[in-house]
């Protein structure tokens, strides 16, 4: 199909672009290697299968924004289809052969595939342009008050022009060139739009036909050349590397589970992340993944308040101090500071760990693990950190607790009726119940401590508690960035742990669960841990308690992010909860779309970074919309928070833990 010269023009052109091309994945590889660690390859047809399965069936994509996702979805599997549309209108125009054989009746399926993706192609990508450009809408801006490399603002929109008429003219000129083909060929029923486009080439002559032809094919494969070499610097570039993120994470871990430092390690002599390189290589590969299409902001509580903090701004200003300094950083001779360019001291001290950026990321970016390790160096490196931590963390090195309390550990059971057995006063316990800090501190959190002890002591269960021998899990020290106390706290309460000789773990928090049975396995310690709400569920289920049957008259349930989007755990507290309440209405944000209390990440100790409003009474007013006469949550922080946005509201509404409720309604 294509003259000699023109073979030999093309082949050159290629041999350019991919120079080129090479030249600057080679600079984002290299870079990208500069990090810590390295990608994780263990069980890699696994790892590739999956990577592939993200890719093909963008799952993760349409996890919200229904619409956007619909459009994208359009263009994202025309693109696919594009690297098989490319490839043989390549060979077709070297080898005539080829051609034809596309043409036949063998390929109709191939020829109908891209006829109907070629249209969604250009139809997603107006909707975009349109909705970037035309519509402006809010949600792919980032406010005036976060954070945002100088370049960003305008450069996005600038790349998403760039890319938007790259993708139309390059689809659209392919699609031109094959309704010239049509038009020499009378029509083809197997591509009804190209078919109808062809009649608008009906009076041309064949040879003016095949000339249109040459030109939509030069023009079509030649912008493919030419965006070979810009492709790399550019937000696109996630086509590429969101596959790969997805194969080269940690597999089996929740979201929030952080690994470890080594404070035995004389060599190490930087804890937390101070420069781009002192992130590990998958947090590097973040930057490069990252889509720039602010899901994860729109679900970030702290930037929902008001408050400085963007997980889309702090991957987006990595991403672009990466592209100003792309060679000496791939060499080795520059290197970005992450305070500088990346984020503010005000975001990261804003971070409530809850999970959601992560959650919602159709890229597999985890933008608060980056906030943890900054932390980490905060503490570690620079102490610099918000003053009213040090109150916690003198609190958890001096009481093992971080309310600074010297009180017996066992004064939450002094109003009930009955013993709650210590590991020493029953060491062949089946189960032993964690009661935590609030549990034993909290007065709040005492009343759920004592309705889930009357629980137990209802069912006859085999319990114990460590009592005054168990101390905080550190889980706040951690989500601060105190890394060593974080470990400290951890080793200690491990060998307690292991010297009571316990299997089977029950929590009523949250943050205990998470910490003692995603995070302990790093230390040698390895429980079988449960949440309070599963273990009651099958309580009820086994008939080991009953109710009396009396059912409130709607309840709406509050997901705690460390239960739900960090562990999982949905359905348990809802069947409870079917079992309490006539009508169980759902709040706007729920289960793994739920919105944070506004304490976790260690925000229970400090003062809220300045914003347009609290997380708590934004999550309050979820709950008050619901019409529910009482807001059931599953974690003493929780309860907590929305106990303190209740009163702010004037008491509308009953705050109670599921235990709680159980308790008060037990046959």
């Amino acid at each position: 199909m294509l003259t000699l010269a023109e073979k030999i023009i093309f082949f050159w052109m290629v041999v350019l672009s991919l120079y080129y091309g090479w030249m600057y994945f080679d600079r984002a590889i290299k870079t990208v290697l500069r990090g810590q660690g390295e990608l994780y390859l263990d069980n890699l047809p696994r790892r590739i299968w999956d990577g592939l399965v993200s890719f093909v069936s963008l799952r993760t994509v349409f996890k919200t924004r229904p619409m956007e996702s619909a459009f994208h979805a359009a263009i994202a599997w025309g693109f696919m289809y594009y690297f098989l549309i490319n490839g043989l209108d390549v060979l077709g125009g070297y080898f005539p052969a080829v051609h034809e054989w596309t043409q036949s009746p063998a390929m109709n399926w191939y020829r109908l595939l891209g006829d109907i993706l070629s249209i969604g192609v250009l139809v997603g990508m107006v909707y975009f342009l349109s909705r970037r450009f035309m519509v402006e809408t809010p949600a792919l801006n980032i406010r005036e008050n976060v954070k945002l490399h100088p370049k960003a603002r305008n450069g996005m929109r600038r790349d998403s022009l760039i890319v938007g008429i790259f993708i139309l003219l390059h689809v659209g000129f392919r699609f031109i060139g094959e309704s010239f083909l049509v038009a020499q060929e009378g029509g083809d029923a197997w591509q009804p739009f190209a078919t109808t486009v062809s009649h608008l080439w009906a009076g041309m002559t064949p040879a003016g036909q095949l000339v249109g032809w040459h030109v939509s094919w030069w023009i079509a494969l030649g912008l493919i050349l030419a965006f070979i070499p810009y492709f790399p610097y550019t937000k696109h570039l996630h086509l590429m590397v969101a596959p790969i993120n997805f194969m080269t994470r940690p597999h089996k871990r929740s979201i929030g589970e952080l690994k470890p430092l080594d404070f035995e390690d004389e060599t190490i002599e930087q804890f937390g992340a101070a420069k781009l390189t002192d992130l590990s290589q998958t947090q590097i590969v973040d930057a490069f993944a990252c889509i720039m299409c602010n899901r994860c902001q729109d679900v970030c509580p702290a930037y929902n308040t008001g408050k400085e903090l963007s997980p889309s701004a702090l991957e987006i200003n990595k991403r672009y101090g990466i592209k100003d300094n792309f060679g000496p950083i791939a060499i080795g001779e520059s290197d970005l500071d992450l305070m500088d360019v990346a984020i503010s001291e005000s975001a990261v001290w804003a971070c409530t760990t809850c999970g959601a950026c992560t959650e919602v990321c159709p890229v597999g970016n985890e933008p608060f693990t980056d906030i943890m390790d900054i932390r980490r160096n905060q503490v570690l490196m620079e102490s610099e950190f918000p003053e009213e931590l040090q109150q916690a963390f003198r609190g958890m090195e001096r009481n093992g607790n971080p309310w600074q309390m010297a009180n017996d550990r066992m004064e939450w059971t002094q109003p009930l009726d009955f013993k709650v057995p210590t590991v020493e006063e029953n060491p062949d316990f089946d189960v032993l119940y964690w009661v935590g800090c609030a549990g034993a501190f909290d007065p709040g959190a005492q009343k759920i401590a004592r309705s889930f002890a009357t629980i137990l002591n209802k069912a006859g269960v085999n319990y114990a508690v460590l009592g005054n021998q168990e101390t905080c899990t550190g889980d706040t020290a951690r989500r601060a960035g105190n890394e060593y106390l974080f470990t400290e706290m951890a080793m200690g309460n491990i060998e307690t742990l292991n010297g009571a000789g316990v299997k089977k773990i029950v929590a009523t928090c949250p943050h205990c669960l998470h910490t003692i049975k995603n995070e302990y396995p790093q230390f040698g310690g390895e429980y079988e841990v449960v949440h309070h709400t599963e273990f009651i569920n099958e309580l009820i289920g086994s008939g080991k308690i009953e109710l009396n049957g009396n059912k409130l008259d709607s309840v709406t349930f509050h997901d705690p992010c460390y239960l739900g989007r960090h562990n999982g755990v949905y359905d348990a507290p809802r069947e409870v909860l079917t079992e309490l309440s006539v009508s169980v209405p759902e709040m706007e944000h729920n289960h793994n779309l739920s919105f944070c209390c506004g304490a976790g990440g260690a925000q229970m100790w400090k003062e809220e970074e300045e914003g347009s409003a609290a997380v708590n009474a934004t999550r309050y007013a979820e709950a008050e919309a619901t019409g529910a006469e009482t807001i059931a949550v599953g974690c003493p922080f929780c309860n907590q928070m929305l106990t303190d946005a209740n009163a702010e509201a004037g008491e509308k509404m009953d705050v109670k833990d599921i235990a709680e409720l159980v308790a008060e309604n037990l046959a």
